[in-house]
């Protein structure tokens, strides 16, 4: 346990991708089986430890410490699990500190009612450090900036492998990765996927910053506004992944149970909209049905999904991802014959002669539930991440609206001790403020310097980790669409928000209005 919370103590103090690169894969090779495969997926994302809920640490802190000390402290640091690691006094227990594989066994056989005496026993086994790595580790809140795919790609590095190749087994391995490691040493095969429905990476685009393309090498799709999917059936399962990887089948039964052909499938998860037309709704509409475990008759009724397709990856067991790009679309068009045409369409291509033919219709994409544009060079092969000079995409240009700063609160990770979540709203006619959003992310670090002072010195009311302060900072914020919601106040809800600028030369009152937004909402 030790040497996991050591690293943890590492990646939050290094900022180098490289060098969290090395930390991780140095840890990997150092530890022993399990240990190794339980760090491995606690920092993908793969370990769910469900017992022990964050109430549950307050309360054990609350009697070993005054409960007035303990509150003053973690409105300080601002992260809990840090607060407790370091304000708990220990009870100086002679036994040696606990294996990491020791920990996760204890943490996934105890109930709820069982942890508040199991965390206290092993809170009470650790030193600071190692009471953090617990802390985070069971409250499933790691925030050590890093991603699945860094950790994956750690691994990769640290055992001589391909990051691709190891992507591809992933899903066909589970914690705590005995086949994996014993693969990455050569003392094992190669895991094998080929008999289960598991997730292949996605290809990626880069963005298109100019236009020195030659248009006649590629082909021009529209960038729907749903989200990307992958659909496997493999073994006669159905399996539906998320851009990110995440298994999503729960949340969209209906596409799983119409996709019955061999094959792996790309394409755009989007949901009807007008009954009558069938065509894609925003993506408002699909936003009711993600992340749903179960899904009711009304939801199946009134947000119907279908997928959009974009390309195959797969017909039955053969590999088509090394084939152009151009016999792949005519692989998809025929395997689209044995479809269910009310679950599966095809992206139509875009013609157009030039750029600013392209541009013209880019503009008029915001109202069709279409993010932009996407350019695919003719002779590329599916290939995973972002490969240059074969996928670009070319997104419409964000909506910006000037809003004034509410309430805030502290990030996580690094940005604990900082006030970095922003909720901002704008006026109603009748002259009342009204939240229309919420954003963490578009600023530099300089910049979110400026607004965590503004925060602290401008506080007019506390509500819980919630600080309300006064209403005279605008923030000019940028979105990608908005949206009608009942369920905010406002009636509004904006998609991808992200402050692009500090308005400190306007004043508050001649912020954006809400009904200026409502005639953005689509």
């Amino acid at each position: 346990m030790q040497a996991f919370a050591q690293l943890l103590d590492s990646l939050i103090y290094t900022r180098s991708r490289n060098a969290k690169l090395a930390l991780i894969g140095a840890y990997l090779k150092a530890a022993p089986d399990p240990d190794r495969g339980w760090a491995l997926a606690a920092l993908t994302g793969d370990l769910s430890l469900r017992a022990v809920q964050p109430g549950i640490i307050r309360a054990l802190v609350s009697q070993r410490v005054d409960p007035v000390l303990f509150g003053l402290s973690y409105d300080y640091v601002g992260d809990l699990a840090e607060t407790a690691a370091l304000i708990w006094p220990g009870a100086q227990i002679a036994a040696p500190p606990p294996r990491l594989s020791e920990v996760v066994d204890e943490l996934q056989r105890i109930t709820r009612t069982q942890a508040p005496a199991v965390m206290t026993r092993l809170l009470d086994r650790l030193d600071a450090d190692g009471r953090f790595a617990l802390l985070k580790l069971a409250t499933g809140g790691l925030r050590v900036g890093v991603s699945a795919r860094l950790a994956k790609t750690a691994f990769a590095q640290a055992f001589a492998l391909d990051p691709d190749d190891v992507e591809e087994v992933w899903h066909g391995v589970s914690p705590p990765y005995t086949a994996l490691f014993a693969w990455g040493e050569g003392r094992g095969e190669r895991p094998s996927s080929d008999d289960a429905p598991v997730f292949r990476p996605f290809m990626l685009a880069h963005p298109l910053d100019d236009r020195d393309v030659d248009l006649s090498d590629y082909a021009a799709e529209w960038k729907w506004d749903g989200i990307r999917v992958q659909l496997v059936h493999v073994g006669g399962e159905t399996r539906l992944y998320s851009r990110a990887g995440d298994d999503i089948t729960q949340s969209f039964p209906e596409v799983a149970e119409s996709y019955r052909t061999p094959g792996v499938l790309d394409g755009e998860l989007l949901v009807r909209g007008d009954v009558q037309g069938g065509a894609a709704a925003s993506f408002n509409a699909l936003q009711q049905r993600l992340g749903r475990k179960t899904v009711s008759q009304a939801m199946l009724r009134d947000f119907r999904a279908f997928v959009r397709l974009y390309d195959i990856l797969f017909d039955g067991p053969e590999d088509l991802r090394p084939q152009p790009w151009t016999q792949r679309r005519a692989r998809l068009e025929t395997f689209m014959s044995r479809l269910d045409s009310a679950r599966f369409d095809i992206s139509p291509l875009v013609d157009a002669p030039d750029f600013a033919a392209l541009e013209t219709l880019r503009l008029g994409a915001r109202e069709a539930a279409i993010e932009g544009l996407m350019l695919k060079r003719r002779n590329s092969p599916y290939v995973s991440g972002r490969r240059v000079g074969l996928w670009y995409k070319w997104k419409r240009d964000p909506l910006v609206a000037d809003c004034v700063m509410m309430y805030a609160q502290r990030g996580h990770g690094k940005r604990s001790s900082y006030y970095s979540d922003y909720t901002f709203g704008c006026w109603t006619e009748e002259g009342e403020l009204l939240p229309v959003g919420k954003a963490y992310s578009g600023f530099t670090d300089e910049e979110l310097m400026m607004l965590d002072r503004f925060v602290r010195s401008h506080t007019v009311a506390r509500f819980g980790p919630v600080r309300e302060v006064e209403k005279t900072l605008v923030l000019e914020v940028a979105f990608d669409s908005i949206h009608a919601s009942k369920r905010h106040k406002s009636g509004l809800a904006m998609r991808f928000p992200r402050i692009s600028r500090i308005r400190i030369d306007k004043p508050a009152a001649e912020a954006d209005r809400i009904v200026t937004l409502r005639g953005l909402a689509v």
